[in-house]
């Protein structure tokens, strides 16, 4: 089974803000792809500097989401589920993003370690560097690739102790994406 871990870093409150992306593949338990990504978001605005160290100076040359879509299309492809941690947040950038890009989202199910931490071993409280220390697991926390990896380990985790993924399995969302342009 391939599981697809990601966590999104965002300039500013927009949903479609992504300017960092990081992306593991997890399968047959095991890490098996890692990449970073800086990402041009479509303003100029950074209200979260202070959280992420990401300015425009550092992506106003960087590709754009829409850039990334083969590439990040590429790696979904057979991933059974895709997961992140506070996952609500993360698919919801997600999703936006590739509607501001003219594409319909990922049809994969959508996991949140959060959820999994509370329901498969009672944590609280959940926050990614609580969870971490909980299983003694480094963390850069709100480096996007630092985070994707951590929330990658809670997965084979979850996976090394038999316990089912569905367990953390988020519901459909509450919003519509507006897919922009054609609807590919």
């Amino acid at each position: 089974m391939k599981v697809a871990v990601l966590d999104f870093e965002t300039a500013d409150t927009g949903a479609d803000s992504a300017c960092a992306l990081g992306l593991v593949l997890v399968e047959d338990g095991q890490i098996v792809m890692e990449e970073s990504y800086l990402i041009r978001p479509p303003r100029q605005t950074f209200l979260f500097t202070d959280i992420h160290g990401i300015t425009w100076a550092d992506v106003c040359d960087a590709p754009t989401f829409e850039d990334y879509l083969p590439e990040i299309n590429d790696r979904l492809a057979d991933a059974r589920y895709i997961a992140a941690h506070n996952a609500g947040f993360d698919r919801k950038v997600l999703w936006t993003c590739y509607g501001a890009a003219g594409h319909r989202p990922p049809p994969q199910d959508t996991l949140c370690t959060v959820k999994l931490a509370r329901n498969a071993w009672g944590l609280r409280p959940t926050t990614l560097p609580d969870v971490c220390a909980h299983f003694g697991f480094e963390l850069d926390h709100h480096d996007a690739l630092s985070d994707a990896r951590a929330c990658a380990r809670i997965v084979m985790e979850a996976l090394a102790q038999g316990i089912p993924l569905d367990r953390a399995k988020l519901g459909p969302p509450s919003y519509q994406v507006r897919v922009h342009g054609n609807g590919r």
